[in-house]
């Protein structure tokens, strides 16, 4: 069987370690990127703690701040203030101490219809991109950090619903399988990346690493054909069963 999101893994002792080692990676890629470092964010708790330390004292003077462009991966269709929205965990982590023009920062927007938002998005990810078909050649992303749920979910690219056949669109709307509507990039999007660093932590997930890593189609990250590299950063507990 074809298992190529298999990919690399890199394992820390625990979360902390696990967001240190993503940090110090994802800086030296930035550092030796030329022009502009095109990178999407991931919510939840894992991003959280790695968000935290390349705004902190330690890392901040090393971040390529000029040339970053930061984009998210999906969003809760929420304001931007609300306490579930990835945008304001980015904000508040990251965001708040990162020297960026705000111009660089390219969130998901959320007011009008999802659909319309989705729309939205992909026509600004087109303009950035600077054409409207994806050159496997040339990655919409150089970074895309990605997070991998208990269901094997990566995104908001939810088991069972129809965005995992959507191989057209670049950002779908995605209306059920959760309590909010959501927007997510979809598998051609997320797979026009130069790298897919996956950050994963806990025991729960252990078996939907083992799972996706091995090609199990029931879970959305096992059908992802990465363009580019794919790197599984792991703490211990979430490598157990790999």
């Amino acid at each position: 069987m074809s298992v190529p999101v298999a990919g690399s893994v890199e394992i820390a002792p625990d979360p902390a370690a696990l967001a240190r080692m993503a940090a110090d990676w994802l800086v030296g890629r930035m550092m030796a990127a030329r022009g502009d470092f095109r990178l999407s964010l991931s919510g939840g708790s894992t991003p959280r703690a790695l968000y935290a330390l390349l705004a902190s004292d330690e890392f901040r003077p090393s971040v390529p701040w000029d040339k970053l462009a930061l984009f998210w991966g999906d969003e809760r269709f929420v304001p931007p203030d609300d306490k579930e929205s990835n945008y304001r965990m980015a904000r508040e982590t990251l965001l708040a101490r990162a020297p960026m023009a705000a111009d660089r920062i390219h969130p998901i927007p959320t007011d009008g219809t999802p659909d319309e938002a989705a729309l939205r998005y992909e026509s600004l990810l087109k303009q950035i991109y600077g054409a409207d078909r994806l050159d496997p050649g040339r990655p919409l992303f150089d970074v895309i950090l990605l997070g991998l749920g208990a269901d094997g979910h990566t995104g908001s690219l939810l088991p069972g619903q129809p965005v995992l056949q959507e191989r057209t669109r670049w950002v779908a709307a995605v209306a059920q399988g959760r309590p909010e509507a959501r927007i997510t990039l979809t598998y051609p999007a997320i797979e026009s990346s130069g790298v897919m660093a996956f950050l994963v932590a806990g025991a729960d997930k252990a078996p939907a690493v083992k799972a996706a890593r091995a090609g199990d189609r029931a879970m959305p990250a096992a059908r992802l054909r990465p363009q580019g590299e794919a790197i599984w950063f792991l703490d211990r507990a979430a490598a157990g069963a790999a």
